[in-house]
C-alpha cells in the first residue's frame, strides 16, 4: 500500500484585527512665555491678579519719580545741596517698595511677586543708595550711579506709559508731547545760561528732541549737557509714540472702510440669494415645497 499524504486544510483566516495605534504622546506642560527667552530661569512670570493691582499704582510711581528729576540736578549743581534732593529719591523708593509690597499683600504670593519684578527690586535699591550717597559734585561714583538710576527711571517710565496707550489715544499723546515739551524747556531755562526765558528754554528743548541742532542755542554746562542727554531719549520715545498713533488712526480708518464694503457686499449677496430661493419656491408643486 502506498500512504497517500494527509490533505492540508487550509486554517481559518485570522479575524481582521485593527492596526495596533501607538498611544498618543503625552501632553507636556506648557511653560509660561518668557518673551524673547532673555530673562533667566529664576526669574518667574506674574499673575494677572498681580498685574491687575499693580496697574493701580502707576500714576502715584510716575509721580515719584517725577521727583527725582530735580533731585539729580540738586545733587549735581550743589557741592551741599537742600535735603529735598535726598527727599525726592526717598520717596521714590518708598513708592516703589509700597507697590511691591501691596501687591504682593493683596494676592498672597509674596515671593512670587518679588521673583516676578526683579528690576523693580533693584531699582527701589538704587534709589535709596541715591538718596544716600554724598554729592554728585563731589563723588564720581555717586554720580555714576544717579545716572544709572535716571536711565532706569527713563526707561521704566516709558514701558509704563507704554502700557496704557490704546486706539484712539491721539489727543493724549498730543498732550503728553506738549506737556513734556514744556517740562524739558523749563528744566533748559533753569541748568542753561543761555536760555534767559523760558521761550529760549522750549526752543533748546524742541531742537534738542527733534534732534535738529540749529547751533543758535547750546548746552554750555555739564548739567545741561547731561540733562540733553535725556532730552533726546525722551523726544525719541515720545515721537515714536505719537508718529505710531498717527499710523494706526490711519490705518484705523482704512481697516473700517474695508469692513464696511465687505459688510455691504455680503448683504447684497444674500439677499439675492433670498430672492432665488423664494423664486424657485414658487416655481415648485405644492407637494413639494417646504415651508418657509
Amino acid at each position: 500500500r502506498v500512504a497517500l499524504p494527509a490533505a492540508r486544510c487550509p486554517l481559518p483566516p485570522a479575524p481582521h484585527s485593527p492596526p495596533m495605534s501607538k498611544p498618543p504622546p503625552a501632553a507636556l506642560p506648557r511653560r509660561p512665555s518668557r518673551g524673547l527667552g532673555l530673562l533667566p530661569a529664576w526669574i518667574v512670570p506674574d499673575s494677572p491678579r498681580a498685574q491687575q493691582v499693580q496697574r493701580r499704582w502707576t500714576v502715584p510711581t510716575l509721580l515719584a519719580f517725577a521727583l527725582t528729576i530735580p533731585a539729580f540736578y540738586l545733587e549735581l549743581l550743589h557741592e551741599q545741596p537742600p535735603p529735598v534732593s535726598a527727599l525726592g529719591y526717598l520717596a521714590a523708593a518708598l513708592t516703589l517698595l509700597a507697590a511691591l509690597l501691596h501687591t504682593g499683600w493683596r494676592t498672597h504670593e509674596m515671593l512670587r511677586h518679588l521673583r516676578a519684578r526683579p528690576f523693580d527690586v533693584l531699582l527701589a535699591l538704587g534709589l535709596l543708595l541715591a538718596a544716600l550717597l554724598p554729592p554728585s559734585s563731589l563723588s564720581p561714583g555717586a554720580f555714576v550711579l544717579r545716572l544709572a538710576v535716571a536711565f532706569m527711571i527713563l526707561g521704566y517710565s516709558v514701558w509704563m506709559l507704554q502700557r496704557r496707550i490704546t486706539r484712539g489715544s491721539l489727543a493724549w499723546l498730543l498732550l503728553l508731547a506738549m506737556v513734556v515739551l514744556a517740562l524739558c524747556g523749563a528744566g533748559f531755562w533753569w541748568l542753561e545760561p543761555g536760555t534767559p526765558s523760558f521761550g529760549e528754554g522750549v526752543w533748546l528743548a524742541f531742537t534738542t528732541a527733534a534732534t535738529v541742532g540749529f547751533g543758535d542755542v547750546v548746552p554750555t554746562v555739564p548739567a545741561s549737557k547731561v540733562f540733553s542727554v535725556f532730552v533726546v531719549l525722551l523726544g525719541y520715545a515720545v515721537l515714536t509714540m505719537v508718529t505710531a498713533a498717527i499710523a494706526a488712526a490711519w490705518v484705523e480708518d482704512e481697516e473700517r472702510r474695508i469692513e464696511h464694503e465687505i459688510v455691504h457686499e455680503l448683504h447684497r449677496e444674500i439677499r439675492a440669494l433670498r430672492a432665488e430661493l423664494a423664486q424657485m419656491r414658487a416655481g415648485a408643486p405644492a407637494s413639494q415645497r417646504e415651508p418657509m
